[in-house]
């Protein structure tokens, strides 16, 4: 006769930690469980992944706004300085027209002046015309004797260096008036002019410098001890 123990197979059974024990170290269950770690950690790398991705992005969006902003303001600011730049060449045109023109027209009146301060105070002398071109002055006119005409060029001649290079060139001529006799019958000899042509150079006064008034500045106080 057969005897089965019935309690010694049903204690003999694992239970609890021993029975998952049992089955993890079975070959199909490791392998499972395996693969859903593997897919975890794959699924928790694509998604800090694509947060690194989403931050990169965000922050390279931004800088470029940033970068993009800083354009519009520096093309605004090339736009302003063009139009100052415009602004300054036209005024500076503006001065430079104007201070040729007052040139030109204080030139020819600073010339006479200084001309006119040097004429011999007689009446019968008198000038005929004055010509310029460029710094070369060419001076035409009468006068009753021929050493008023020397006066004035050395008038002009020593004048501070405003004209130099001074050349004097007269003639003699008698005056176009109709002939006369006086009570004895006898003609008058026709009155004589001198008809004479200056040729000189006109250099300008130049403004005084910073050093030139400094220098006469401590000339008076020398003067004034």
């Amino acid at each position: 006769m057969i005897r089965i123990n019935l309690l010694n197979s049903v204690t003999d059974r694992p239970r609890g930690v021993q029975a998952i024990e049992t089955r993890v170290a079975q070959g199909p269950t490791q392998t499972y469980l395996m693969l859903i770690v593997i897919g975890a950690l794959l699924l928790l790398g694509m998604g800090f992944d694509l947060m690194s991705a989403r931050a990169r992005r965000a922050d390279a969006q931004a800088e470029l706004d940033r970068q993009r902003q800083i354009a519009a303001q520096m093309a605004s600011i090339k736009k302003e300085q063009a139009e100052l730049e415009k602004k300054i060449k036209e005024i500076e045109a503006r001065i430079e027209a104007i201070r040729k023109l007052r040139a030109s027209q204080q030139g020819p009146v600073a010339v006479l002046s200084a001309i006119n301060e040097r004429l011999p105070l007689m009446g019968a002398f008198r000038l005929d015309s004055i010509e310029q071109k460029g710094s070369e002055l060419v001076i035409r006119g009468d006068s009753p004797s021929e050493a008023a005409v020397t006066q004035f060029g050395r008038s002009l001649e020593f004048s501070g260096g405003l004209f130099s290079n001074v050349n004097i060139e007269t003639q003699r001529k008698a005056l176009e008036v109709p002939a006369s006799t006086n009570g004895a019958g006898k003609v008058v000899q026709k009155p004589e002019t001198v008809t004479f042509t200056i040729k000189c150079q006109y250099t300008p006064p130049q403004a005084p410098t910073a050093n030139s008034a400094n220098n006469q500045s401590a000339a008076g106080q020398i003067a004034q001890k």
